[in-house]
């Protein structure tokens, strides 16, 4: 089953902190994982609001064979990106930030996709993968 959230204050993601703990816990990860993810979501949620001009998450549980995760869809239609590798530079930004959002993003978690186009919006991918 998937959640949508939206994104458009700091409230919503602070929502979608509490969410995202929440479904790790009932899914059994542990705390470094669920502080990796959480923060990952976080970097990820303030990137929709401050660049993206707000948009939504979509949170799901999914499987793969032996595995079972945790997936987080970060969706926006603002202006995209224009250069993927850049932007996932350590200490580049477009926006004054620390510059580490997509590129800490893309380290915390076991899966990491952009699809953006310029002009066209973005959308991140995450995920958290556990064995059973």
């Amino acid at each position: 089953m998937q959640q949508i959230l939206p994104l458009h204050s700091d409230e919503d993601v602070v929502r979608l902190r509490k969410q995202v703990r929440d479904s790790m816990v009932a899914m059994g990860f542990g705390l470094i994982e669920q502080t990796k993810i959480i923060t990952a979501a976080s970097e990820l949620a303030r990137n929709t609001l401050r660049y993206g001009g707000g948009g939504e998450a979509r949170i799901a549980r999914v499987c793969d064979g032996a595995r079972q995760g945790l997936e987080l869809r970060f969706v926006d239609a603002g202006p995209g990106i224009d250069d993927i590798p850049l932007a996932l530079t350590d200490g580049y930004t477009s926006g004054g930030g620390l510059g580490l959002g997509l590129g800490g993003a893309k380290r915390l978690a076991d899966a990491f996709h952009i699809d953006t186009a310029p002009g066209a919006g973005t959308t991140v991918t995450i995920a958290k993968w556990k064995l059973f």
